[in-house]
């Protein structure tokens, strides 16, 4: 048995029938971009995310880097001011910081959920500080009250990377005393999120794609403008903007794709649970998430991980590592070299994903675990 670590194919054959359609649609058309098409699955993804705004853009990293030049516009933000992020997330996350020339202040993980450790927040925040961004790796939620409470606190923005997480949600106590509480998803915790639909993502286009999604009215204003080179009028330019639009055939597979997302998101917690339940190798640890996380990836801490990567290539099994290098080990930081942060570069060193998609079978799941158990070096 070949079991791949994702395969794409298999996963959108699932609705090809719907997709198809929905293509042939748009072709048919005619209108290819800006269209009816788009603005029906701006709407669809904003009620779903729970915000009043979407904006579909080209992908997810210029979701981020919009977000933040929108803020620098506004005169939220300028040029030198500090975004605090964690220290162990994908690089997207820091170069749309960077890009806007903006600075990223690195924040350590917690080593249990893999998330920003809302416990080294606080002590990061310094007078230039205007924005944290929290990073919902792996599908899991990073929100904690105490994060909403230090943003609030210190008046700074909340930017939301969701490019893991579409689905997730966090459950809000809106009573102590009642214990009544409400459901949020990702997306719509902070003031804005960006959103990525990469064709890996729990929901994918079939190519580059993304999002942000708010219920700042201004803030939606402005970064729908400068992803349309600047302009809210046709051939009129209030700022100097660049070309980031989502297009007709993207939308359409995304509105299909998005019926499926809770059913989709729900069959990767299930594998999820199996693979928390059945793996027993005391060399291998497995991660420690909430329920509500929606496992677009499912990782692995081995101290032989690259040994286990071999004997599970060498048995059938597909991995990737997520991410071998840390951002501030990254070559275009190299200035950042000599600092030190001892749990990214533990994950850094020992991560390793294993399959978990919708497309999964019980037999590849059941497997999977088999050969994990049976590893030794």
């Amino acid at each position: 048995m070949t079991i791949d670590y994702l395969p794409l194919q298999r996963i959108t054959a699932m609705h090809a029938d719907e997709i198809h359609a929905a293509i042939h649609d748009v072709v048919d058309g005619g209108w290819y971009l800006r269209g009816e098409v788009t603005k029906r699955f701006e709407q669809h993804y904003a009620d779903y995310i729970g915000t009043k705004y979407c904006i579909g853009v080209a992908n997810g990293l210029d979701a981020l880097t919009l977000i933040l030049r929108a803020y620098m516009e506004m005169g939220v933000m300028q040029e030198g001011d500090e975004v605090i992020v964690p220290a162990n997330t994908y690089i997207a996350s820091i170069l749309a910081i960077t890009e806007n020339r903006l600075k990223p202040v690195l924040v350590e993980p917690s080593i249990e959920t893999f998330q920003i450790d809302d416990a080294l927040i606080e002590q990061a925040i310094t007078p230039r500080t205007r924005a944290i961004m929290i990073v919902h790796l792996y599908g899991c939620c990073a929100y904690t009250d105490r994060i909403g409470e230090i943003s609030r606190k210190y008046n700074l923005k909340l930017i939301e990377d969701n490019a893991q997480a579409h689905g997730c949600t966090w459950r809000e106590n809106s009573s102590l005393l009642t214990h009544h509480s409400s459901i949020k998803r990702t997306g719509s915790l902070g003031d804005a999120a960006a959103h990525s639909f990469y064709p890996g993502k729990n929901l994918g286009a079939l190519g580059d794609a993304g999002a942000v999604t708010t219920n700042d009215d201004q803030l939606a204003e402005v970064i729908r403008s400068l992803a349309n080179y600047g302009s809210s009028r046709k051939y009129v330019f209030d700022y100097i903007g660049r070309n980031s639009r989502i297009d007709e055939l993207h939308a359409a597979v995304l509105d299909v794709k998005l019926k499926y997302l809770d059913a989709d998101n729900q069959r990767r917690k299930d594998i999820a649970t199996q693979y928390i339940k059945g793996i027993k190798n005391p060399l291998v640890r497995v991660p420690h998430f909430s329920c509500d996380s929606v496992y677009h990836i499912f990782p692995l801490l081995c101290s032989q991980r690259d040994c286990l990567q071999q004997y599970l290539q060498d048995n059938g099994v597909g991995t990737v590592i997520h991410y071998p290098i840390p951002p501030h080990k990254q070559q275009c930081y190299s200035d950042w070299h000599a600092l030190c942060y001892p749990v990214t570069e533990q994950i850094h060193a020992q991560e390793l994903s294993i399959p978990c998609h919708q497309a999964m079978t019980d037999d590849e799941v059941t497997k999977t675990i088999e050969l994990i158990n049976c590893f030794t070096f």
